[in-house]
């Protein structure tokens, strides 16, 4: 079945609301059961991607393969096998003519999971039967159900709200088609950036070029940059998390008045601001999505499409309260008392442009700034300071969120005030932020070893004296004195 994806605006009612859908079109028309079925499942838009994304790849393996099968459930299987495998013979060749390379695991898992949902979906709303449907477990596979519950229940704080006899009934069922399970990755310590070169980056390498002498520091340094990359390096905020800032999200902190309280707003659910007023002169009371929407005709930046200059992502942090938003917790906490001496400096300057939102951070013209901007203008400031921009050297805005966790890791923060920190919902989401790297881990080796050689009680192996002469002829780990022994 020709196919083609596009985005389209959707009106569901007669109100000036629409929502923004990826939606498949076909010789009869929009895929109209998945429209159905998106609308209903009302999800992040990058899922709605990832979910057409499987459906259309369904589509066109069933065009290419139409002949071969009778069974919906075994086409399925086949097709799932085929996300695995890829499409191409040991010869190089496919006479289906798809020419698919084999995907990840997780990526499998994930496609055939949103698949399997829709078929459910569409059995129950028509009465069919759906293309992967649940049977009753194996023994074995009621264990690692159970398994897998036990061990996201065991690492969230409001684990005894879980219901546990439902649990017990979904560990009976299993889905027809068997997935692979995923191996176990101990994953190497991600990068952080150079924590001796963060204040170069700051001060050397946001400059405004042609104004490095300007005696006014708001000329002279590029402290919308600045200002972000504080937010991850000392905020330990996500990239994209800044970009939801708007300029009421800043003010003194009521503790420590000299530091900055940022305070980092859910897009959609967050509090609105007061300065919206209703035709009584009150402020309008309601959520930043209705915000955006009837003051100023915007969406929240999550949900813009990937590639449009507006999109911002967001993760499900944990807030810190009912009117939505996270704290930014500065660390060192002298960081905060700097952020809000720039910040006066970079607000003055914005209030003279012309700016029709309230998103802090903006282009010279006053649009809302963007995020492949701010990494085009991070990459040349890493290269001013004599570094190379690659996020494999921790020397891409990756690597700020990384320097913080590690910062407060190597200050021995307790695990709980780490996560608090983090804005993480289990103690285990910051240990890719936090675990030692191979640098780190070969240097803790070497002193052990080192340790354990000044403390030896027992002589190195002498192989010679189990008659094996022949196995060490140059003495590097036998002798009087090894060669490979530390001394």
């Amino acid at each position: 079945m020709d196919h083609t994806t596009i985005r389209a605006s959707v009106y569901r009612d007669n109100t000036g609301v629409l929502m923004e859908i990826p939606v498949i079109l076909t010789e009869g028309g929009p895929l109209q059961p998945l429209v159905d079925y998106l609308l209903e499942c009302n999800r992040s838009f990058s899922w709605m991607q990832k979910m057409t994304q499987g459906v259309g790849l369904l589509l066109d393996y069933m065009a290419a393969n139409h002949d071969c099968f009778d069974d919906s459930r075994e086409l399925f299987r086949t097709f799932v096998q085929r996300l695995y495998s890829g499409t191409i013979g040991e010869d190089g060749t496919d006479p289906s003519g798809l020419y698919w390379l084999g995907m990840s695991q997780s990526l499998v898992r994930q496609l055939t999971n949103q698949l399997s949902q829709f078929s459910d979906w569409i059995a129950e709303k028509q009465g069919t039967s759906p293309i992967n449907p649940w049977r009753e477990a194996t023994r074995y596979e009621e264990r690692l159900n159970w398994a897998a519950w036990h061990q996201k229940h065991d690492r969230v704080f409001l684990a005894h709200t879980w219901d546990k006899q439902g649990a017990s009934e979904s560990a009976k069922r299993a889905r027809s088609v068997l997935l692979k399970r995923n191996p176990v990755v101990d994953h190497e310590g991600v990068k952080r950036f150079p924590e001796d070169r963060i204040q170069d980056l700051l001060f050397k390498g946001f400059i405004v070029p042609g104004k490095q002498t300007s005696p006014r520091i708001e000329e002279r340094l590029n402290l919308r940059d600045i200002l972000i990359t504080m937010l991850t390096d000392y905020g330990g905020l996500r990239m994209s998390e800044p970009f939801h800032l708007y300029v009421h999200d800043v003010q003194p902190d009521p503790l420590h008045p000299e530091r900055a309280h940022v305070r980092v707003f859910h897009p959609s659910l967050g509090l609105a601001p007061n300065d919206w007023l209703d035709a009584n002169g009150r402020p309008v009371r309601c959520n930043r999505e209705a915000y955006l929407r009837g003051k100023h005709g915007l969406r929240p930046r999550d949900q813009y499409y990937s590639t449009d200059q507006l999109h911002a992502g967001w993760k499900g942090n944990a807030l810190d309260s009912k009117a939505y938003f996270m704290h930014v917790h500065w660390f060192p906490t002298w960081s905060g008392e700097v952020f809000m001496k720039l910040w006066i400096f970079y607000m003055a300057k914005r209030a003279q442009k012309e700016c029709d939102h309230p998103f802090a951070f903006v282009t010279e013209e006053g649009k809302p700034y963007s995020i492949d901007s701010f990494e085009r203008a991070h990459r040349r400031a890493v290269e001013r300071i004599g570094l190379t921009p690659a996020k494999a050297l921790g020397t891409s805005p990756h690597g700020h969120r990384h320097d913080y966790g590690h910062r407060l890791t190597d200050a021995e923060i307790d695990p709980i005030l780490l996560m608090k920190a983090f804005h993480h919902k289990s103690l285990e989401s910051q240990v890719v932020y936090t675990e030692p790297d191979r640098v780190r881990l070969t240097r803790a080796l070497d002193d052990a070893t080192a340790r354990l050689d000044r403390g030896r009680t027992l002589p190195p192996p002498d192989f010679a004296s189990y008659g094996f002469t022949d196995v060490d002829p140059l003495g590097l780990l036998s002798g009087p004195n090894p060669r490979l022994r530390r001394t």
